[in-house]
Formats: structure tokens, sequence, C-alpha cells
């Protein structure tokens, strides 16, 4: 019996061996972690840092991003953050439209994904300014289109796990499991999007979205078991809650806990760090990769 569980546990630590993305037209190699540097054009995200408004501001913060090291800008327009206001699509779109614009003129090539829900906006992102990644908090379960508009779109999709809206979802989350509650979750969907011919799909189990805090360390601590799925995996856990609330300190004060739980998800099998602090982030990758490759 001890032998047959060593041998499961080295074929699923290998599942996430060689995977590969095609991000406009190359082939982005997830085989070693990436970072991907957040960008938000809203002024009520829930960490402060993050929010970038003016022109001087987006510009800025999309050439730190790269600059230290980053190899995507995840641009969002719509806060996510619990009890967020509700914005129309036509104030998203305009606040994407703003910023992409700008980044496109002054760093053309950059690797650009939106988070967005709306199946509308990631065309218009997509067709008029070449964004490269669709990032869905809502894994398609809020605008039904969202799958369809992804395949014709032919590009990578990132399917969060969200228990309701960002209006409701820490209202009172509950699983019968949490785990097997997620996993089955992606398992429905990942299989439509098959159905639809989409082969470029990235699982995020949605720390923070429709969870307490006993529910994403219960994720955290099994987060290796997702590659059962065999695709890249996305953790955003940059200054949440589920670090500061245990801590008893704020978002502003939560970035070593950050990096903290960045390592232990790497050391878990991510693919992609989400992440407000991209140095450090970049950091400790390179930390990891001397230990995983020692």
């Amino acid at each position: 019996m001890y032998i047959c569980i060593v041998i499961l546990s080295e074929s699923v630590m290998n599942f996430n061996k060689n995977i590969y993305i095609n991000v406009n037209g190359s082939l982005m190699d997830l085989s070693f972690p990436h970072v991907m540097g957040v960008l938000n054009v809203t002024p009520d995200s829930f960490y402060a840092g993050s929010r970038k408004q003016t022109d001087e501001e987006i510009v800025q913060r999309a050439f730190q991003i790269i600059s230290e090291g980053g190899d995507i800008i995840d641009i969002g327009a719509y806060s996510s953050r619990p009890d967020a206001d509700h914005i129309s699509a036509t104030e998203e779109a305009s606040r994407l439209r703003h910023a992409l614009q700008l980044i496109n003129r002054e760093m053309p090539g950059a690797v650009l994904s939106v988070d967005t829900f709306r199946a509308d906006i990631a065309r218009m992102c997509v067709e008029e300014y070449g964004v490269a990644i669709i990032n869905d908090i809502s894994a398609g379960s809020i605008d039904s289109d969202m799958f369809h508009a992804v395949a014709s779109l032919g590009v990578p999709y990132v399917m969060m796990h969200m228990n309701g809206t960002p209006q409701n979802m820490q209202k009172s989350p509950h699983y019968d499991n949490v785990l097997k509650d997620v996993m089955y979750y992606f398992s429905e969907r990942v299989q439509k999007m098959r159905d639809l011919g989409v082969k470029d799909i990235i699982l995020d189990p949605g720390f923070g979205f429709g969870k307490t805090v006993q529910h994403n360390y219960e994720l955290m601590s099994h987060l290796d078991e997702f590659k059962i799925f065999n695709l890249p995996l996305l953790v955003g856990i940059s200054r949440k809650s589920m670090i500061y609330r245990l801590l008893g300190i704020t978002p502003d004060d939560a970035l070593n806990g950050t990096t903290a739980l960045n390592m232990v998800s790497l050391m878990k099998g991510t693919n992609i760090l989400r992440v407000h602090d991209v140095k450090e982030a970049v950091e400790t990758v390179k930390l990891f990769l001397a230990v995983d490759r020692a």
C-alpha cells in the first residue's frame, strides 16, 4: 500500500511538466512558473495600492510590472472585492479601452490579460486591442455566452471558481466539502470548454471568492491535487483576507504573508502567480527554482 501511494504521488507531481499555452501566436512555456502583475483601473479595489486612475499611473504600473520581471499584465476594470459596487458594461468597457490604448501605445508587445466576466467585453479586448488572455472570475456562470466567445476568439482562458457573485459571495459561504465541490465545478466546465474546442484552459481555485478563511486554507493544503486535471494552475492570494485576517493585520501589511503562501503554492505545482508585488514574487520564483532544480 505504501509503495502504491508513493508511485501515485510521483505521477501527480509530473502532470504539469511541459505545459504550453498559445499567447498571440507564440508558445508560453508554463513548465516553470510565471508572474502575472495586477493593474486595476478601478477606484475601489480592495488593496488601495493597486488602484490606478490617471494616464501616468496606468503607464507607470505597466512598466513596473514588466521591468520587475512580470510576464503578464492583468488589467481589471471591475472591482470584484466583496460587496463591490456593480458597474455597467459600458463603464467597464470605457475604463478598459482607455487603459489598453495607453499600454499598447507605450508597451507594444506586452502580454496582456483582461479580468472580465462579460463575453462582449472579452471580444472587444481581444479583437480591438490584441489582448492575449481572458481571466474570468465566474468561469462562465455570470455570462452564459463567455465559453462560446472564448472558443471563437481562440485565446487562453483563466477559469476561476467563485461561489455566488462579488456582491454576495462572502455572506455565508458553505460547502459540503470545499475541495470536492471545487473539483466538481471545474470538471463540468472544463468538459464544456473541451467540447467547444478550447485548448488553453488555466484553473484558478478562487481564493477569497465565496470562501471562509478555513475554506481557503483547506484548498491551499490540497492545491497539488488539482494537477489531476493536467492543466496550468493560477493562484491569486496576494494581500487577501485569508492572510491579513489570520495574522490580525491589514492588506497594506500582508506582503510577507503573501510571499510565504506564494512559495507554498509553487511547491504544490502552481504555474502562474497573480500578484500586486511583482518584484517579490519574481524573487520567490527564482528561489523556488533554485531548490527545485538542485
